[in-house]
This record gives C-alpha cells, sequence and structure tokens, in this order.
C-alpha cells in the first residue's frame, strides 16, 4: 500500500483544519459526486446483504443473531456472528504489539484508507443507516456518510498531533561541571491502553461511532464494536472494511472486530467491567451511560448522554428567519437528535422584533404556523422527517399532548413507498416556566426532563432574566448539548454568553439562515463541551484522544 503517497496530504489537511477552525471537508456532501452509476451500485449492494449471513471471519464465533427491523417497515433478515469473548478478546491483543510499533503516522494513514474505502461505499452506507436509523435518505447520506467520516478523519487528526507533540527520542546532557556530563538516550513510544469498546447508538451509529472508534484505532488500541441491536448494519459494513485494510496493510485484522448481542443480552454491561477493556465510548440514555460511568472503573470512559437543550427567545431583528430556522431544527429527523431544541423560553409578556412586539401566544402561534408550513406537503415532510426510530419515542409523543395545552398537533405522515413506516410531525406544548415551578431544588416541572423525540415545549417565563436562570439551572443540572438564543441586545447576549461559559454549553445565537442549532461542522465546532451532565467529552478535541495511549519512555546509558 502507498499509503504515505495517497493520504498523507489529507491528513496534513485535516490537521491544518482544527488549528484553523476553518471550512474543510475531503468528503463530498452530495450523492451525485461519486459517479453516475454509484445510487444504483450502493442500493445492489445494500440489496445483496439482506437475508444473508454477514461473514466476518473472525475468532470466536460461536453462532449467529440478528433481527434487524427497518424503522420503514421491512425486515433486513441479516445475521451476523455471535463473539465467544473468551477467545475473541485474546485474538484481539495478539495485534497490539505490531500495531504500537507502526508508530502514529502509519495507524493514522491506515485508519485514512479505512475511511476512503468506506467514502467509496457511501450510498451503500446511506442505505444501511436509513433502513437502521429511521433516517430520510439523503439526511442518511450526508450525516451517515460524508459528516460521519468528517468526524472520523478530525479524530485521527487530534490522536496523530497528540500522539507527536513528545518527539520519538532525544539526546539529554546534563553538565557537571569539571566532570563529564550525564549522558542518556531517551526514546518515547505511545502505547494504547488496550482493548477499546465502542457502544454503538441507535440514531446515529455512524456519526456518533467513528470519532471513538477511530480515536482509539489511531492510538494504538485495539477496537470492539457493539452496536445498538436495531442498528448493527452500518457499524458491521465499517469492521468489515476495517478488517480488510488492515490485513492488506499488514496488520491482525482482529484489531477491530464486531460484538452483535442476542436478543436481550445485554452483552454491552458484560464487556463494559471486563478487565480486558481499558476505553469505552458509549451514546445512549443517561441511565447506562451513568451506570458506565460509575461502574467500568477499569476502563477510560467517554459518554454523550442525554440533555435538556434550551433556546431563549428575548427579541430579534429577523422575526421571520427566526421562526423558519427554529422550525427546521424540530423538524430534522423528527427531532431525534441529542441537539434538538426542545425548551424554547419566551418571556409571557412578550418580545420586540422587527415587525412589532410579539406576545408569548403570538410568537408559540406562529412558530407552529412555520412548522405546518415547513410540513404542509408530505413529499416534503417526508424528505424532513424521515420515521420515528422506535416505539419508545412514539410514546413519548403520544403522551406530550397531555402535558399542557398543545399549540401545534402532531399529525400521521403516509409515506407511499413505504407504507409501513411510521412518520410523525412535531408537537409543540405550552407550559408555564413561573420560576415557583423550577426553583425548589426538588423541582419535577416537565420542562426539566429529556423528551427524546419530535416533542418541544414552548415556556412562558416571567422574564428573560428568569429565562437565564433557568437555562442555567436546566444546563447545570440536566445537561444540553446545544443552546441557542436570540436577542437584539448587547447586554442580553452578554448575560446568554456569560451563562454557557459558566455553565460549559455550547452557545448558537441568533441563527437565522441556513445553518442550525442542531447541526455541527468537524473541524470547526465541538459536539457537546464534555463539561455538563449531558457527555462528559467533546467530539472532537485533545482530551477527547489523548487519554486513550500513554507515552512509554526508555532510557540508556549514553
Amino acid at each position: 500500500m502507498q499509503l504515505t503517497e495517497t493520504h498523507r496530504p489529507t491528513l496534513d489537511q485535516a490537521l491544518e483544519a482544527i488549528r484553523t477552525r476553518a471550512y474543510w471537508s475531503p468528503h463530498a456532501e452530495h450523492p451525485k459526486a461519486y459517479g453516475e452509476s454509484a445510487p444504483a451500485d450502493g442500493l445492489a449492494a445494500f440489496e445483496a446483504l439482506r437475508n444473508n449471513r454477514f461473514e466476518l471471519d473472525q475468532p470466536g464465533t460461536d453462532g449467529w443473531t440478528g433481527g434487524e427491523v427497518s424503522p420503514y417497515g421491512p425486515e433486513l433478515g441479516i445475521e451476523y456472528p455471535h463473539p465467544d469473548l473468551d477467545v475473541l478478546l485474546p485474538a484481539m491483543r495478539a495485534g497490539m504489539t505490531a500495531w504500537r510499533e507502526a508508530g502514529p503516522e502509519t495507524r493514522a494513514l491506515v485508519c485514512l484508507e479505512i475511511l476512503s474505502r468506506i467514502s467509496a461505499r457511501t450510498h451503500e452506507f446511506a442505505h444501511a443507516v436509513m433502513h437502521t436509523s429511521g433516517q430520510a435518505f439523503m439526511m442518511a447520506f450526508q450525516a451517515g456518510g460524508p459528516h460521519a467520516q468528517d468526524r472520523g478523519l478530525e479524530a485521527v487528526a487530534y490522536a496523530y498531533e497528540e500522539q507527536t507533540r513528545t518527539p520519538a527520542a532525544a539526546d539529554w546532557s546534563k553538565p557537571q561541571g569539571k566532570r563529564d556530563p550525564l549522558e542518556l538516550r531517551k526514546t518515547f513510544t505511545t502505547a494504547g491502553r488496550g482493548i477499546s469498546l465502542l457502544i454503538g447508538c441507535n440514531t446515529f451509529p455512524t456519526w456518533n461511532g467513528y470519532p471513538g472508534l477511530f480515536a482509539s484505532l489511531a492510538t494504538g488500541n485495539p477496537v470492539l464494536v457493539k452496536p445498538h441491536p436495531r442498528a448493527v448494519l452500518p457499524l458491521a459494513l465499517t469492521v468489515r472494511v476495517a478488517r480488510e485494510v488492515l490485513a492488506e496493510a499488514g496488520f491482525d485484522p482482529n484489531l477491530v472486530a464486531l460484538a452483535v448481542e442476542r436478543p436481550g443480552e445485554g452483552i454491552a454491561k458484560t464487556l463494559a467491567v471486563r478487565p480486558e477493556i481499558k476505553i469505552i465510548d458509549y451514546t445512549g440514555s443517561t441511565a447506562f451511560g451513568d451506570w458506565l460511568e460509575a461502574n467500568a472503573r477499569q476502563a477510560q470512559v467517554y459518554t454523550e448522554k442525554a440533555g435538556v437543550n434550551t433556546v431563549v427567545v428575548d427579541s430579534t431583528d429577523n422575526y421571520k428567519g427566526m421562526l423558519s430556522n427554529l422550525a427546521f431544527s424540530l423538524s430534522l429527523y423528527s427531532g431525534q437528535m441529542c441537539t434538538t431544541p426542545q425548551n424554547f423560553l419566551i418571556p409571557r409578556d412578550g418580545i420586540t422584533t422587527d415587525v412589532g412586539p410579539k406576545s408569548y401566544d403570538e410568537v408559540v402561534t406562529d412558530l407552529a404556523a412555520s412548522v405546518g408550513g415547513l410540513l404542509g406537503d408530505d413529499a416534503r415532510a417526508n424528505a424532513l422527517l424521515g420515521a420515528l426510530v422506535n416505539p419508545d419515542v412514539k410514546a413519548r409523543l403520544d403522551a406530550a399532548a397531555g402535558l399542557g395545552e398543545v399549540a401545534l398537533p402532531s399529525r400521521k405522515i403516509a409515506n407511499p413507498e413505504f407504507p409501513d413506516a411510521v412518520v410523525r410531525t412535531p408537537v409543540i406544548v405550552k407550559l408555564d416556566g413561573a420560576r415557583k415551578l423550577w426553583e425548589a431544588t426538588d423541582a419535577d416541572a416537565v420542562f426539566l426532563s429529556e423528551c427524546f423525540g419530535p416533542v418541544s415545549f414552548a415556556v412562558a417565563v416571567d422574564s428573560t432574566a428568569d429565562a437565564l436562570e433557568l437555562l442555567r439551572r436546566t444546563v447545570r443540572e440536566k445537561g444540553a448539548m446545544t443552546v441557542g438564543a436570540y436577542t437584539t441586545s448587547d447586554e442580553t447576549e452578554r448575560a446568554i454568553e456569560d451563562v454557557c461559559l459558566d455553565e460549559s454549553a455550547q452557545l448558537s445565537l441568533n441563527l437565522t439562515g441556513g445553518v442550525y442549532v442542531n447541526q455541527t461542522a468537524a473541524f470547526s465546532d465541538f459536539h457537546g463541551s464534555g463539561g455538563n451532565p449531558a457527555a462528559n467529552a467533546a467530539l472532537c478535541d485533545g482530551a477527547f484522544v489523548s487519554n486513550r495511549f500513554r507515552v512509554v519512555e526508555v532510557r540508556r546509558q549514553a
């Protein structure tokens, strides 16, 4: 493999991008960029996977398991190897020495070759993501394809940069006056911690999975991929590609392996506390994330859990643009994103806008109308909403109507191509956010809990000052992946910024165009901060990679 000639320029560009934070991506977002035959070839490749066994030729297979059903209706019918962990885990460790000796650059370039081959199959991956997550095809193509690949490459760049901070060798000489100096030859080797466990999620299996996978692999660790049982295929394909590249590059393919669980087995809990597991990456519920942090004491644990994302609406000089931007944010993938706004804090006396003052009721009514207008055409609605990923989301959506006055009821939308898909528009519920409802220590206000899915609360607060205090409490106690705010006041803007700086929340101000609060760009935006309860890590920064390896020093007498 001519890895240096092929991929070193891309690595250098990625390193420059994370330093400048400018826009850059080597992965095309448009389906047509992959060639005229790519759409048909990708669909055919996906269909060929269905109703078959997914062979991997990894050690310790003791049976077969599967059972994925597309949120759009069809059963995938794919069987995956089930692992005997006592055989698979030792086999994974066997390749660590050669992988460590390869060094940071070679590891990075092998990772880039894996990403390059995944990129070439983006259409196939898009169908796999679509039919396991429920994302509409274009979102599955972009978020599950190039955007996920960008996040993986970003992690490789950070891993390379952190590992090469220390020189590989140094000559050390300490003067001793009239005596000969003390002289040593020192070498510094980056060594992985051990086997890394990636616990995948249902909604964004590649986008949320690739940062941890490639950060661990690039820093010298074998990676065991444990997908969500409803979203195995995208990560299984990833494992297959990684194993092929590793073998062709002369490394042990068992450095990357797949662990698919039988129904109800709960293999993640078993794996998480095994002594061989030294790193864990997890995206999912707060309850299991907290359990991992408390119980997987032998491992370095990186979690992205749940939060209550909040938007403070104080004032705006582009009322129409604000409403349009927020409507799109609420509708994208049926609100099934960890970054979708949930709570809108709106002064009950209303806000000032470029089209005159608007009361709380008017703002809520107009936001509901904006969502309704955006999703009024069923074809466009299907392209934006996708399908509800699982029955739990539908249950929360159905229950939300009983929590308060419904400003925008959810409606069913038929998908002509997939009649079994469960497609619903968002619901907006009006709630009273008076200080007395949330200032008590044991407050259990509805809006202080995450309601994952297409459910949003328009919370009437007594003032913008109260909104900021409620924002502070929400982020501090419940966490937030994103915070949004609209204001024309410099003073209010500084106050909102102070809250987010104090509580470590990523803030988007006055978005009215084609950038949305629930989207982040690799190489430039940080996803999460690691500084509030929603996540203990950020995608991606130096802290996300630096504790996946240690620097081992050897000193020799010169």
